[in-house]
């Protein structure tokens, strides 16, 4: 199908393939990933004809149809719908010769356009085309509206849309997942497995990468290397093929103690025990992938926030939403530090509605709110990156934030956002998207949170950022609540899951594999009550009552508990990072050297103290989490 041979592609002086030689075959779908600025979109630019090979050749099957998405769509006053009927080229030119036909009563050519729209499937194409902007989000009112009264992120679907209504042989996909919600990027995932043609899809989506590709595309540093399976198998691969580098190791113990320590404290408990196994299977994917973000240009972690009062954010039977228009009805909502929440729901249903009202963006229209005098909210929304001034460096947007800041601290703080050298004094205008959510991404950061609210962080994000941002959310001891189409960071950051429907906001019983379940009995019945953990929020005045006074006796009692939770968690850390550099420097041959002798004697004698402080320590890390599972029960 698709056969590159010692191919090379430029972009200005800068060479992104050289001497690339692989063959993709007909019906296979391949993720191609890499980092940003690898050639991910340029290789697709050659395929399609629109950038010619430098040196070698690029070479794709004649005659065949191939679809991809258009970056732009005119503000056009044809319908939704039609608009995506239109991707179908020949059925539209049956169409017109059809209506030519019976205008000239030529019965013969009136019979041979039917018998062919017939065979095409064109007698059913409407209902297609309404099956296909159904499930990525539009409503059947809304298929019924002009083109030119959608948004951009809107017309982006739509063109989706219209690539998909192609009947095509070879489908190129660029960041589908992009503007889409988690129900729509669940539709598309299903849609996608099972396309009849060759797929070649860019994306940073992990999740989505293994559910519908076959095979594998590793951009990297000029090369282009064919592996045989999804993300997940090409990731095995890739780091099986790279020797186990110490560094590696190490940066990758933390997560894996992370994960460790939820499956250990939660395997055990009903309400929990979902949860727990999807990240033993995240664990088993992790151990074997370490090697892999090795070399990641990201490396950041969340400052310590300056208090962590506990709640931070109380809602009593809140109404939500805009002017007198409400939303969400009687929410009863607390956050504390240490909590992880995912936010899941139909598109529209209320999910950035409800983040605006916590993070005060949105006055409540009832109820009461009660926000901590001393909560500072990190808030990242879906057009952060819009509010940056286009003229100013990141050294100016966060000289901005701090002025007493020195350039040194500065410069250190974005180079673990991979601005680095003049790049931290180059304008923003003109960076690109990833970029700039990096760059907005580090604002949030620099702030000192004690609560997180990512509104699709990820948008932009390539694999390593995505990691870097997993990794730091780790150790944050704030709280973090997360809308995001991404699967992978749900599933590594959230310890429990809130679904927005119908007006309501309750515990979610389950995981992501349950909620795209919950989606689908949804679809075919019309609304569909939610599993939930503790029942409506929205329970007898007099029960919620009792549920209050108990609840307020357990906190009493676990926030001593949790706060030594954190504290020791934190020396946890430090102790490991000390030693993870201790027995680096063991793993040199040079330190045994008898010149080296004192050098080894101090390195060996600090290695046993650390392992001493790091085993009491995690003996009242033990004792204390147990305290908490049992009064959490």
């Amino acid at each position: 199908m698709i056969s590159l041979n010692a191919l090379t592609l430029r972009r200005g002086s800068r060479a992104l393939l050289e001497d690339a030689t692989l063959t993709m075959h007909a019906g296979w779908h391949v993720g191609i990933v890499g980092r940003n600025g690898t050639g991910k979109s340029t290789l697709f630019a050659a395929i399609l004809g629109h950038l010619a090979a430098d040196k070698g050749n690029l070479s794709v099957l004649k005659n065949i149809a191939i679809a991809t998405v258009a970056q732009d769509t005119p503000g056009l006053p044809d319908l939704a719908i039609e608009f995506a009927l239109d991707g179908d080229v020949e059925l539209r030119d049956l169409e017109r010769r059809l209506t030519i036909a019976e205008d000239t009563e030529d019965i013969e050519d009136i019979s041979s356009i039917h018998e062919r729209l017939n065979i095409i499937g064109g007698y059913s194409a409407r209902a297609r085309a309404a099956s296909l902007l159904h499930g990525l989000g539009f409503s059947q009112e809304a298929q019924n509206r002009a083109v030119a009264s959608f948004s951009g992120g809107w017309r982006m679907r739509l063109n989706l849309a219209r690539a998909l209504m192609c009947r095509s042989d070879l489908l190129l996909l660029d960041e589908p997942t992009n503007h889409l919600d988690l129900d729509a990027v669940i539709w598309l995932q299903s849609w996608l497995v099972s396309y009849p043609g060759t797929l070649l899809v860019i994306s940073h989506d992990r999740e989505f990468l293994d559910a519908i590709c076959t095979h594998t595309v590793h951009l990297e540093g000029t090369k282009a290397t064919l592996y045989t399976g999804n993300y997940s198998q090409f990731e095995r691969q890739r780091a099986e093929r790279l020797t186990l580098q110490a560094g590696a190791y190490v940066k990758q113990q933390r997560e894996i103690a992370h994960l460790q320590k939820f499956i250990n404290r939660f395997r055990a408990s009903a309400n929990r025990a979902t949860q727990a196994q999807s990240r033993v299977k995240a664990l088993e994917r992790m151990e074997l992938v370490a090697a892999v973000h090795a070399d990641s240009e990201f490396s950041f972690e969340f400052p310590e926030p300056d208090r962590l009062p506990s709640p931070l954010v109380r809602f009593d039977e809140i109404d939500a939403g805009y002017d007198t228009q409400i939303i969400l009805k009687n929410l009863r909502v607390l956050i504390a530090p240490g909590e992880r929440i995912g936010l899941l729901g139909p598109n529209g249903a209320g999910k950035s509605t409800l983040v605006q009202t916590i993070a005060g963006a949105l006055p409540p229209i009832a109820g009461k709110m009660m926000r901590d005098p001393y909560l500072r909210v990190g808030y990242f929304a879906q057009h952060t990156t819009d509010s940056l001034d286009p003229k100013a460096s990141p050294m100016l947007h966060l000289r901005r934030l701090d002025p007493k800041a020195t350039e040194q601290n500065l410069r250190t703080f974005l180079g673990g956002f991979n601005f680095k050298g003049d790049r931290a004094f180059e304008a923003v205008e003109p960076f690109s998207g990833g970029e700039k959510a990096r760059l907005a991404l580090a604002m949030v950061v620099y702030q000192r949170p004690n609560l997180l609210l990512l509104d699709e962080p990820t948008n932009h994000l390539d694999l390593d950022m995505r990691h870097a941002l997993e990794s730091a959310l780790m150790d944050f001891t704030g709280a973090v609540v997360v809308v995001s189409h991404d699967r992978h960071l749900l599933t590594s950051t959230c310890e429990k899951l809130w679904l927005v429907a119908e007006g309501r906001c309750v515990d979610f019983d389950g995981d992501l594999d349950d909620y795209a379940k919950w989606l689908n009995s949804r679809d075919l019945n019309g609304s569909s009550k939610p599993s939930t953990k503790n029942g409506e929020r929205n329970s007898s005045k007099n029960s919620a009552k009792d549920q209050r006074r108990a609840s307020a006796d357990v906190r009493a009692q676990l926030k001593p508990l949790q706060d030594s939770v954190r504290k020791l968690e934190a020396k946890m850390a430090k102790l490991q990072k000390e030693l993870a550099a201790i027995e680096q420097q063991l793993a040199d041959p040079a330190i045994y050297e008898t010149a080296r002798g004192t050098d080894l004697a101090t390195a060996t004698r600090r290695q046993g103290e650390l392992k001493k402080q790091l085993g009491g320590s995690e003996e009242e890390w033990l004792e204390a989490t147990e305290q908490i599972q049992t009064l959490s029960s």
